[in-house]
């Protein structure tokens, strides 16, 4: 793994450098970037990014950078002019598994240079930060950029005199084809349209691309053609791969159980040992709407709540507690009163 840490941002400043870090960090195959101050501005541009163009890359911002570095289970690389050669190091830093690389502002303070394993410089002489990126990403990763595939909700088709862009998300009519063409049965249909009819309202409140929502929300119970057990998430994910969907609604489709599922939890499951956690807006919109429909009829956060403390739950239901908060403030008001009208 390789994520980056940018340091010393500002929001009034620095939001368009620190977006230029994060997309090179992005297209030049970083995994994610971790932001030092909380910007959640940024994190919706980077995100409608990811979701456009494709990719699984992830941002996160407010960042305590001491607690992450002290916690990285890897090795510390500082982008600076004051450090050695590139060429110098190049060749023992991509032997390391997980890698943090840190680009900062104008002033860094000076223990990052006491923490990195590694301060290497993209040259002794002043240039910009992102620039300096860009070209450690491609020698440290041998030009993985070239090798690159995105799944996007958009593709970009070369072109010598003009632009060329093909729209990749389908209809919501072709998703119900899809969901008939994969064998869902008329209750999982309907309860697909439901869930789509709920997300779209919160999507609406909340600021989140209601193209995205939609198909999403319309998709996400592909895999009950193959099961209805903890597993159709990921039998899901794996059906939309397989037809080409963009990459955003497979993460929908994988990650909309509950408020999430979590590493450990997953492993405890018989899943696959990875997050399963709704990470973008739109992913968290339809998957909190799946927990408000039961029957096919709307229902109070609580009542799910309540349901789940009785089982001994009781991480799913904070988890749960904490997904309806969040988005309730997005909408500006609490998101049983939204959907109780008109319900």
């Amino acid at each position: 793994m390789i994520a980056v840490l940018r340091l010393g941002h500002r929001v009034e400043r620095d939001k368009r450098i620190t977006t230029h870090v994060a997309l090179v960090a992005r297209a030049f195959g970083a995994d994610k970037i971790y932001v030092d101050t909380k910007d959640d501005s940024l994190e919706r541009s980077v995100e409608d990014v990811t979701n456009r163009f494709g990719g699984d890359f992830e941002i996160e911002t407010g960042v305590n950078w001491r607690k992450l570095a002290k916690s990285w289970n890897g090795k510390i690389v500082h982008l600076t002019m004051y450090g050695l050669p590139l060429h110098k190091v190049i060749d023992d830093i991509r032997k390391e598994k997980n890698i943090l690389v840190v680009v900062g502002s104008e002033k860094v303070p000076a223990e990052i240079y006491q923490i990195a394993d590694y301060n290497v410089s993209i040259s002794n002489q002043p240039h910009s930060e992102v620039s300096a990126l860009a070209i450690f990403l491609d020698r440290c990763l041998r030009g993985k950029w070239r090798r690159m595939k995105f799944r996007g909700i958009i593709e970009i088709i070369p072109s010598k005199r003009k632009k060329k862009v093909i729209d990749k998300l389908p209809t919501p009519e072709e998703c119900i084809e899809i969901l008939k063409s994969a064998g869902c049965s008329d209750n999982v249909i309907e309860h697909c349209k439901r869930v789509r009819d709920v997300a779209l309202k919160i999507a609406e409140c909340t600021g989140a691309n209601k193209k995205i929502v939609e198909v999403g929300a319309l998709l996400h119970d592909i895999g009950r053609s193959k099961t209805h057990g903890i597993r159709h998430g990921i039998e899901g994910a794996r059906i939309a791969r397989k037809l080409g969907l963009p990459d955003v609604i497979v993460r929908i489709i994988e990650r909309h159980l509950g408020a999430g599922i979590p590493r450990e939890e997953a492993k405890k499951l018989g899943l696959p040992e990875r997050d399963f956690i709704p990470r973008s807006l739109e992913e968290k919109v339809v998957a909190h709407a799946d927990n408000l429909i039961e029957y096919n009829r709307i229902i109070r956060v609580e009542e799910e709540i309540e349901r789940q403390m009785r089982k001994g739950n009781i991480d799913y239901a904070r988890r749960l507690r904490e997904l309806h908060d969040e988005l309730s403030k997005r909408c500006g008001r609490d998101l049983n009163d939204l959907l109780r009208e008109g319900g």
